[in-house]
């Protein structure tokens, strides 16, 4: 089996796959831990769903939070006795990155794309939302060619919440209607079909910058509340980057 990590500026996900099927998820909040508690509550989760931690014989990493890799590291080799696999600006990626600078590019749009190009013909589109929702390209040509990366839907609410006096903070959650009839319902409506507004748009016009019938899915972990809601999103595949990092780690290269 083989144990994929991806961590997030909020959340890190851990995924288990055996072979391709995708067995289990895990999601807990990126933190700083020592080795110890990483590796304890590693092998809590795993145990929990009667898994057997020697069945575990790879395990690969991206994160966007430099400062945690090390007791992720430190805390697979001493609890699960493996070496992590960490995706990062040396890996071979499979594809040409256009970009100014690709020392910039995250690792989790990087897998993203691995996996978009595992099922779908470029060119496509991949919004993911996360902390921050990121937009990626890749043209026909099937190389990745950029994006655009716009405050994540919880940051706009909390923005809301915190700069407004006389604003209560509510759920964030989809509203039947866009015509709020109370204070409550009108902040829903404008932060969910706001969000779902400017999510359109850009993809619109990422789309016809690539030119081309352009394929859009979308992932994260508000995949299915705010990208079903969304006209430009064609697929919404909550686990794709988990996907990308298992292709990755599956190909052997470094």
């Amino acid at each position: 089996m083989l144990l994929v990590v991806d961590i997030g500026n909020t959340n890190t996900v851990i995924g288990l796959f055996d072979g391709p099927r995708f067995v289990h998820q895990w999601r807990i909040s990126t933190l700083q831990r020592t080795t110890d508690e990483f590796g304890i509550l590693l092998l809590q989760l795993i145990t929990h769903h009667k898994i057997v931690p020697a069945d575990i014989t790879g395990v690969a990493v991206c994160t966007v939070v430099p400062s945690v890799l090390y007791a992720i590291e430190k805390g697979v080799r001493r609890y699960l006795d493996l070496t992590a696999r960490v995706l990062d600006h040396k890996s071979a990626l499979g594809f040409p990155v256009r970009i100014d600078n690709p020392l910039e590019l995250g690792p989790d749009r990087v897998v993203n794309a691995v996996a978009a190009m595992e099922r779908l013909a470029p060119p496509f589109l991949i919004v993911d939302f996360g902390t921050a929702t990121t937009f990626d390209c890749v043209d026909a040509s099937g190389a990745y060619v950029g994006g655009a990366i716009a405050p994540g839907l919880q940051i706009s609410a909390d923005a809301l919440f915190s700069k407004t006096a006389r604003l209560p903070r509510v759920d964030v959650q989809r509203p039947e209607r866009a015509i709020g009839r109370n204070t409550t319902a009108a902040m829903q409506s404008g932060v969910f079909w706001g969000y779902v507004s400017l999510v359109d748009g850009l993809a619109r016009r990422c789309k016809e910058e690539l030119g081309g019938e352009v394929h859009c899915i979308a992932t994260g972990g508000l995949s299915n509340l705010v990208g079903r809601a969304c006209k430009e999103i064609d697929e919404v595949d909550e686990h794709l980057t988990l996907h990308g990092l298992r292709l990755w780690f599956e190909r052997g290269a470094p």
